[in-house]
């Protein structure tokens, strides 16, 4: 455990070993799980906000949990533990908020094949998950020529009926954030960074490197509100971008697209047309290890369908998984908050079997990086939900015995390092109570 977070902090530096206040790491160790899965409920719930939704539970729930972590306010592993599970459900709260948020403001999202790579012209390229931010920068573009295009987390925006149809809304570039240092001195226009995942830039782009928010980096130029004149202008001075065409690909696989089929996905799981659903997905990264769940999706049977959410999805989308029963095997059904509607898939089918959700014939298999990831993973573990492979690596701030509480209660497990021992040791579970 490290913790200097009072002035009896061991030599003046930090407790290593046990504080000084009497906490041990065990303890420490869900603090830390509870206060990330916190930054993930409040960043979820900055969104819902500018859309207009929120709810006072939430936010009297972040100062309670806060306040929780203070100096000598709890040493009870079993409270802070239900104080994490209790973060989880907010977090599913939240994250119901943001879909409804977005479903009322753009549409109800739908499949739809997405452009890759650019036009020619002028162009501003937007990364991040602010899809109120892309709505009002597309607005102000109206008359310009300024063609704009989402990078990473923002590709779902395409599956919203009132973005998709903007005639500004260009199409898709590039892949997930941490290419962004290539990929955005490949691009010539303006950037506009929404949220987190923005790398420090280098200085072949960092002039045309633009944030909103609270998002900011040295030599960067900040967005004050919501006026993108500057990054129009900018877009505008720059050198236009070529017509290049990549492929399309679809999107939009919104949980309410796939209950649309769910009397017909029942059918298909009884008659033994569908063996099985792996979610794979979550946040990305540049470690190789990441390759894990590449390998993984590339060895699920033939007649199983891979849900995918998250900027996880990079690691599998550009491979060629076929399609099942007319359609495709890779469905993707958003951004890493739209795990809600993974959540909501798995409820449907669940009660259509007559059934818990971890008797279903669905695996998760999630990718985590940052706070976000966390509180989805409470999430997870607040429904009951057993069996989730979490990886690449172990989360540092879970202490041996955390961890060992975790896996006895839910099964928790690590991805090992081959995804082909892990899929040989699946327990298929039957489809049906």
């Amino acid at each position: 455990m490290f913790c200097n977070q009072c002035e009896q902090a061991s030599h003046g530096t930090g407790c290593t070993t046990a504080g000084v206040c009497g906490k041990d790491e065990d303890v420490q160790s869900l603090q830390e799980l509870l206060i990330y899965g916190l930054k993930g409920v409040a960043a979820y719930a900055h969104h819902a906000r500018k859309l207009g939704m929120r709810d006072e539970r939430v936010n009297a729930f972040l100062e309670e949990a806060l306040f929780s972590t203070l100096t000598n306010v709890s040493f009870d592993p079993e409270a802070l533990l239900e104080l994490c599970l209790e973060c989880g459900q907010v977090n599913l709260q939240v994250m119901k908020m943001l879909d409804e948020g977005h479903r009322l403001r753009f549409g109800e999202p739908r499949p739809t094949l997405v452009r890759e790579g650019t036009v020619a012209g002028p162009g501003i390229l937007v990364s991040g998950h602010d899809l109120a931010d892309l709505a009002e920068l597309l607005r102000q573009c109206e008359g310009t020529g300024v063609n704009v295009y989402t990078h990473g987390e923002m590709l779902p925006a395409h599956a919203y009926p009132k973005l998709a149809a903007h005639p500004n809304l260009a199409g898709h570039y590039g892949s997930a954030w941490q290419h962004q240092k290539s990929e955005f001195a490949a691009f010539s226009g303006a950037i506009l960074m929404t949220s987190n995942c923005v790398l420090v830039p280098k200085e072949a782009y960092r002039d045309r490197l633009f944030t909103a928010g609270v998002t900011a980096v040295p030599g960067g130029r900040r967005v004050h509100g919501s006026d993108f004149s500057e990054v129009i202008r900018t877009a505008l001075a720059r050198p236009p971008l070529p017509d290049h065409f990549v492929r399309e690909t679809e999107v939009g696989h919104h949980h309410e697209a796939i209950l649309a089929h769910a009397g017909a996905i029942v059918d298909a799981v009884k008659a033994g047309q569908i063996s099985r659903f792996f979610l794979i997905g979550g946040c990305d990264g540049p470690e190789a290890a990441r390759s894990y769940y590449t390998d993984y999706a590339a060895q699920t049977p033939r007649d199983s369908f891979i849900l995918t959410l998250g900027c996880g999805k990079y690691r599998i989308r550009n491979q060629d998984h076929g399609t099942h029963l007319g359609l495709p095997r890779l469905l993707d059904m958003g951004q890493c908050n739209d795990a809600y509607g993974a959540i909501r898939v798995a409820g449907a089918l669940a009660q259509a079997f007559g059934c818990g959700v971890n008797d279903l014939p669905l695996t998760l298999v999630i990718s985590w990086l940052e706070q976000k990831a966390v509180a989805v993973l409470l999430t997870l573990l607040s429904l009951g939900v057993k069996g989730i492979v979490l990886g690449p690596r172990l989360p540092a701030f879970l202490s041996p015995n955390v961890l060992r509480l975790l896996q006895e209660r839910y099964d928790l497990r690590l991805t090992s390092r081959a995804a082909s021992t892990d899929l040989l040791q699946l327990h298929r579970a039957p489809a049906s109570a």
